[in-house]
């Protein structure tokens, strides 16, 4: 029954949202003007969360009537110091969303007072451990922007209508865990907004139930993890999954990822915080991961999971460094400059611990090319670093129809073999997408964990049979198509077409006899 609810819920949730997000919307880009609604969702969720914070405190002490929103700034400052140790931010009373949304249609100078209240807010954490995970947080909220309206007057019109539908977000009560809330709303708003800019947007977002499988392999055998990593973390829903199906007390030093893209990278940082990641349980970077690697210092990773943008351009052999880099020297090659594939996967796997797995989405090409794309194969291979290759249906992600696959890697397996997976039947057709559904994902799931071979759907392949296809990493070349073609009995079919030659030669008999009789009557 609960369940129930919480789906009816999540369904009206969902419902407010798209009906603001429409309503808003107007003449500003769907993609665009999403950095809006989450940036003001991001506003809301860490303003009632402190409130909340502060007046649990209060309340346990025996100050029952306490609301910090009712009291002066000046008694808040007194706390200010304790706060941000303990939260990486503080608000003073008449600058949460709460009471701000109150006093908005009546300020003339809303978009002013707005701007200030988020700098407020990003330079309360100046000096302190959480300053990097705030710092710049607000940039892409830009309440002067003409995609808001011409004027001032049609700028703050829009920024009041958008506090009023994230203010009536039901989103629920913290005793009744509304982090789900914030989080699931976050999510829905990140799919529907991909969903309808195509690649633009895809390029940003992993379909969830891609992002359980990759994350429930990574876990294959394991019930927590020292922390996750994602090396092109977009907007974190990928290392956020650890934290559903393991439990974020599970990951034991925390969430860890870098991002090229600045705006991905700030709705990254605002996600860890709508799903109650603590400022110091996340680590997420800005820059390049292939030239500039955050994280160099960090111990190894035990779980990896990646959607790494396909065939992009990249430094490759045109940067003398990269050769001797770590990172891609052992391969003795670099990834072609036109496709940065093999140099993520080779960074994935050089960050990863031992005992760890790594999950990463890969363009098919990557698999069966010659050339530099080929000796990173045979690395691979021969170092027996591919646990398994699965072949995924096609259109699963946004802005591409294309049949990806997973690679999975491990540093320490128990035999020299690698198993391959044909699951581009493991799906099921919604409007012009697939989309994997729970049984898919126990079913991929199973064949991987069992490690055995089904027909025409998992074998597990010698890796010496790999080097003698020239290092082939392509499903196909192992798992043997089903022949779905017709057999044919060719005693049967010559009776049977004798009999219709019989058949026409009567017929031919019967018609000119006809016509000798009309000829004979004329």
């Amino acid at each position: 029954m609960a369940d129930n609810r919480k789906e009816q819920e999540r369904a009206e949730l969902h419902r407010t949202i798209w009906s603001i997000a429409n309503d808003l919307r107007g003449s500003v880009d769907g993609w665009d003007f999403k950095q809006y609604v989450l940036g003001m969702l991001f506003y809301r969720y860490i303003s009632e969360n402190l409130t909340d914070y502060i007046n649990r405190g209060e309340h346990e002490t025996g100050n029952t009537g306490f609301n910090y929103t009712e009291i002066s700034d000046n008694e808040a400052e007194d706390a200010r110091a304790d706060l941000v140790q303990t939260k990486g931010f503080f608000i003073l009373p008449s600058e949460l969303f709460q009471n701000l949304r109150k006093r908005a249609s009546a300020d003339e100078n809303l978009n002013e007072t707005m701007e200030k209240v988020f700098r407020n807010i990003e330079s309360s954490a100046q000096g302190s451990p959480s300053e990097d995970d705030f710092k710049g947080l607000f940039d892409d909220i830009d309440v002067n922007s003409n995609k808001l309206g011409g004027t001032v007057a049609k700028r703050n019109e829009k920024i009041v209508k958008l506090m009023i539908g994230v203010g009536e977000m039901k989103l629920g009560d913290y005793r009744d865990n509304t982090i789900d809330a914030f989080g699931d709303a976050y999510e829905f708003l990140m799919g529907m907004y991909a969903s309808n800019a195509g690649k633009s947007g895809g390029e940003y977002y992993t379909p969830q139930e891609v992002s359980e499988l990759l994350t429930r392999i990574a876990l294959v055998g394991k019930t927590e993890v020292n922390k996750v990593y994602d090396p092109a973390c977009g907007s974190g829903s990928l290392l956020l999954k650890f934290a559903k199906i393991l439990g974020k007390e599970n990951v034991r030093q925390g969430f860890y990822g870098q991002e090229i893209n600045i705006t991905t990278y700030n709705l990254c940082r605002i996600n860890m915080f709508l799903h109650d990641i603590d400022f110091d349980k996340f680590d997420i970077g800005l820059g390049d991961t292939l030239t500039d690697p955050l994280h160099w210092d960090d111990e190894p990773f035990e779980a990896i999971v990646s959607n790494p943008p396909y065939s992009i351009r990249w430094d490759g052999d045109a940067n003398p460094l990269l050769i001797n880099d770590p990172r891609f020297s052992p391969a003795g090659v670099l990834a072609p400059k036109s496709k940065a594939d093999l140099a993520f996967i080779m960074h994935s796997l050089a960050w990863l611990a031992t005992s760890g797995t790594a999950a990463i989405v890969c363009f098919p090409g990557i698999m069966y090319r010659g050339g530099a794309e080929q000796k990173i194969r045979k690395y691979l291979i021969d170092n027996n670093y591919v646990d398994c290759v699965i072949q995924l249906p096609g259109n699963l992600f946004f802005g591409t129809s294309i049949a990806t696959c997973i690679m999975v890697l491990k540093k320490a397996k128990s035999e020299n073999s690698t198993l391959f997976i044909d699951a581009s039947k493991e799906c099921v057709k919604v409007t012009n997408s697939n989309k994997l559904t729970q049984e898919n994902i126990e079913t991929i799931l199973d064949l991987y964990t069992k490690r055995a071979e089904s027909d025409h759907i998992a074998v597990l392949v010698p890796n010496k049979d790999i080097a003698a296809q020239d290092y082939n990493l392509s499903v196909s070349t192992y798992v043997e198509q089903k022949d779905t073609r017709e057999v044919i009995n060719i005693t049967k079919l010559n009776a049977h077409i004798e009999e219709i030659v019989a058949r026409e030669q009567t017929l031919r008999d019967e018609i000119n006899k006809i016509i000798a009789e009309i000829e004979v009557g004329a």
